[in-house]
Formats: structure tokens, sequence, C-alpha cells
């Protein structure tokens, strides 16, 4: 059985300043096999990886990203928040993570696979688009990344423009348990027609895993640092654990031998109400489906 694909969540976060150049590195340096990375635009619609809408958190600077230029944003600090040595890191734009990365995704013999990932996380909330899609979708033509991006986001609209543009692009679909139930049940999948899932780690179980494989879904969860989790989850068969800590996952999964995963079958349900409205509305993404078909 292979081990799960490790892509370092925002980098190496737990020791370098998250959605960094220094990052990225790092998380190539202590063994992932990709990365993670949250993707927004500046005021003059340049694709900046960073993961607030707000440069509070993780920078020196004040406001909406949205609001600044991409050469404002350059003069911010993005790396002292982290530690004194990260001083000075600046926030990257998606083209300069390519070119960063770009030696490390070269495809390799004797299957000309990527030998690295980059999960590019598209963020918004909003119905209707500001333009992200188109130039996350031009840049990844410029750079002829299609064999080592996979573009993601919690919002499925997001991803179906992803599709109708560029349907090549492999696309995941974002979920959690804290999300209203006709997102945290990916009820618009057949919107988006995913390559995988990306539930949080906690909403998957043996039933979980065989009802996404019949299906041919991958699953890449999200986000994995005990290691008694990551080796339950590479029991499941899972493709993908998005981590903090690279090293520490990549090392769990492999001191782990492989078991049978826990079989034992969910009681039915007992919300029948629950239970028909989501048969309703699998039923009702068809229609739209079929409909935007024709």
């Amino acid at each position: 059985m292979p081990n799960p694909l490790i892509l370092g969540h925002r980098g190496a976060s737990q020791l370098a300043p998250e959605n960094t150049l220094s990052a990225f590195r790092l998380a190539r340096e202590l063994g992932a096999d990709g990365v993670e990375l949250d993707v927004q635009l500046s005021r003059d619609r340049v694709p900046v990886v960073i993961h607030d809408g707000t440069l509070e958190r993780t920078t020196d600077g004040h406001g909406a990203v949205s609001a600044h230029t991409v050469l404002e944003l350059k003069q911010l600090d993005a790396g002292a928040w982290k530690a004194p040595q990260f001083r000075g890191e600046r926030i990257p734009t998606l083209a300069e993570v390519f070119e960063v990365l770009s030696d490390w995704l070269v495809p390799t013999a004797p299957r000309g696979a990527p030998r690295g990932l980059i999960n590019v996380e598209l963020k918004s909330n909003g119905i209707f688009t500001d333009g992200l899609e188109r130039e996350v979708v031009n840049l990844i033509a410029q750079k002829n990344a299609h064999a080592y991006v996979l573009v993601s986001s919690f919002n499925p609209l997001m991803l179906q423009r992803v599709k109708a543009m560029d349907p090549r692009l492999k696309r995941g679909l974002l979920y959690s348990p804290e999300q209203p139930a006709y997102l945290s049940r990916a009820w618009l999948r057949l919107l988006v027609a995913p390559h995988a899932l990306h539930p949080k780690h906690t909403m998957i179980d043996y039933d979980y895993a065989e009802w996404a494989r019949a299906r041919r879904y991958a699953i890449n969860t999200w986000t994995v640092d005990e290691p008694a989790e990551a080796a339950r989850l590479a029991n499941l068969k899972v493709n993908a654990i998005i981590t903090n800590q690279p090293d520490l996952i990549r090392r769990a999964i492999e001191a782990t031998p492989r078991q049978e995963p826990d079989r034992t079958p969910k009681p039915p349900p007992v919300n029948k109400l629950r239970t028909a409205l989501e048969k309703y509305a699998e039923r009702l993404a068809h229609v739209l489906v079929d409909s935007a078909n024709e």
C-alpha cells in the first residue's frame, strides 16, 4: 500500500512563517511531497499568497489585502511575527512560488510525474467572482504547470468557474463539519466534478473512504499534526495528508505498520427528514448539471 503524499500546510508553518518562501523551501527540505498555499488578488489583480483577507495577523500592515497593490504588499514584513530570524520575509506572489519551487516540480523518469505538488487554495466566499480564478488559471497556463498543480476551494462556485475555464486542471473541493449542510456534505460536488475531496480529517472513517473511492475521488485531508491520527488516515488509504509538520507526520507514517481499518458499521440514520433532504439535494444537483450542459 503506498503511503499518502505529505503536503506542507502553508509550507512548513510550524517552524516558519506561513505562506512564505521560507516556509515552502523548508517543507521541501523536511521531506514534504508538496505544499498547500492560499491565494487571493491584490488591488492590481496579481495573485498573492496569504491566508487572511486582512493583513494584521501575519504582517506589519493594516487593512484588506485587496486594498493594496502588489508593490505596497511587498513593502510589508511577513516574517517577524513568527520569529526574529524571519524578519524581512515578504508576501510572495504565486508566480514567485512557482519559480522558487521549479526545480522541485520538473517531471521525473520513468513515468514523467512531478516530484512535487502545489495545492493552490482559492480564497473567496462570495457568489460572484473578483477575477481570481481567471488570473490563477492564466498563470498556471503560462507556467505550463498543469501537471503539478491542484486547485482547491471551500467555494464550489469558484471551482465550477475553474472547470469551465480549463477542464484539464485538477480540482479539490474543501469542506468541514462547521459549514452549512449543503457544503459540509458536499452536495454541490456534481457542479464542480472534483478530482479530489478535501474533508477535514475528523470527517473520514472507513465508510467515508469506501464511499469516496467507489466514486473515484481522491481523498486529501487537512490539517493533521498528530502522529496517531496520521497513521489512522494512512490505514484508511487517503491520498494526501496536509500538515504543519511534514517531517513529523512522514516519520509517523513510515514507522507505523499498516493495519486493517476499523470496519465497524455506523448505525442507520435516525433523522429521516435529513436523509430525505440529502437525497433531494443530490437530485437537484443532477438537474442543475444537466441544465448547465444543455
